[in-house]
This record gives structure tokens, sequence and C-alpha cells, in this order.
């Protein structure tokens, strides 16, 4: 089975976040709380881990990873982003949304879709991995813990752990948002494409 740590969903205990950043940068694979459900995610540049990531959520080659980041100056650094983007995305950050865009140089390959060269990012609204997010200093590689033949990401660590316990290294638990996943807006075109309607609200835009 995977490791287990509890995290204060409130105040976050310095020393177990840093027990899990630490697993991290090893090149574990853990599944982590969000807003949105949980995720599953691996350090940047782990391509072990994205392996093992597309191979617990079945998906192929052109699976969009997202990438995890703490604020809106880290996320600035790994996309391409229009005027009309950068205003969208800094109206609804940090929040349950995921953007997908064009990477910069500063995102390995591995991360990207191969035919698009894109990645989604995003800023989410959660103490726990924010917490996380602020010890590891970059971005981490994620997919929304979605087993196959289900739409919605799992919610509970310990439920995950018996599920997926010997696929993963580490499940942290800690509550997550209540309203599901994440709404994935595609803005790579210049346009504004909904790729997936999850928890973030769109009539405010479209």
């Amino acid at each position: 089975m995977a490791g287990y740590i509890e995290i204060h969903p409130d105040n976050p205990q310095q020393r177990l976040v840093k027990k899990v950043v630490d697993r991290l940068r090893r090149g574990e694979v853990a599944a982590l709380p969000t807003d949105s459900g949980y995720a599953i995610v691996c350090a940047l540049g782990n391509k072990a881990g994205l392996e093992r990531i597309r191979t617990i959520r079945q998906v192929g080659e052109k699976h969009d990873f997202t990438l995890l980041c703490h604020d809106f100056a880290q996320l600035g650094q790994l996309v391409i982003i229009d005027n009309a983007s950068f205003r969208l995305i800094k109206s609804l950050t940090p929040g349950p949304y995921t953007f997908i865009l064009k990477g910069t140089k500063a995102v390995p390959r591995m991360s990207l879709n191969p035919r698009k060269s894109t990645v989604g990012v995003r800023i989410p609204q959660h103490k726990i991995m924010q917490a996380i997010l602020a010890e590891m200093g970059e971005p981490l590689n994620s997919s929304s813990l979605i087993v196959p033949g289900s739409t919605e990401p799992l919610t509970e660590g310990w439920i995950i752990n018996e599920q997926l316990g010997n696929a993963l290294d580490l499940v942290v638990e800690g509550p997550v948002g209540e309203k599901g996943a994440t709404t994935v807006l595609d803005l790579s075109t210049g346009a504004i494409e909904v790729v997936r309607q999850g928890a973030g609200d769109t009539a405010s835009f479209l």
C-alpha cells in the first residue's frame, strides 16, 4: 500500500508538508487533495512519474497534463498568454479552472501535448495544495484522479489508498471541494473553448 499522511486542512503542518515534498522530489507519485477532487501528481521533469500517471488513468500520449501552480506569476512563466487570456485567467484564479495554452520553453517537452505543444495550467484554491506548492518552489505535473469508467475525480483519501494504493507511492488525506472536477478551458487558439464543464461557472464570459 501507499504511504498515508493526514494533513490539517486549515493549518497544514510544515513538517508533514516538507515530508510530502521530499518524497515528490525523490521521484514518487502521490494522490493529493485539491479544490476539485483528488489529483495524481509528480515532480516536474519526472518522466517515469508521468508514465505511471498515464497508466493509472489509462490515457494515451495525447493526454493534456496540468501544471499545478502556486500563483499567477508562476503560471505566467509556463504558457503563452495574450491580453484577453491574461485578463480572463487573472479574474478566475485561484479557483476550479484549468486553462490549456501553448507551453513556453520552461515546460519540459514530456509534459506537453506532443501534437499541439499545449499544457494545462491551474492555480488551486486549497490550503494543503498551496502549502505543498509553496514548499516545492515549482509547479507539479498533475492529472485529475478519475478512474477508468468514471467522469468525476475521487474525493476520499482512504478510498484511494484502498483502490490504488499498490499503484501509488503516497496518499495525502484532506478535504476536497464539493463541486467536482475543474472546468477546462482551451485558450490555445485565441478563442475560448469549453473542453469540460465542471465546478467553474462560465456564464460570466461566454
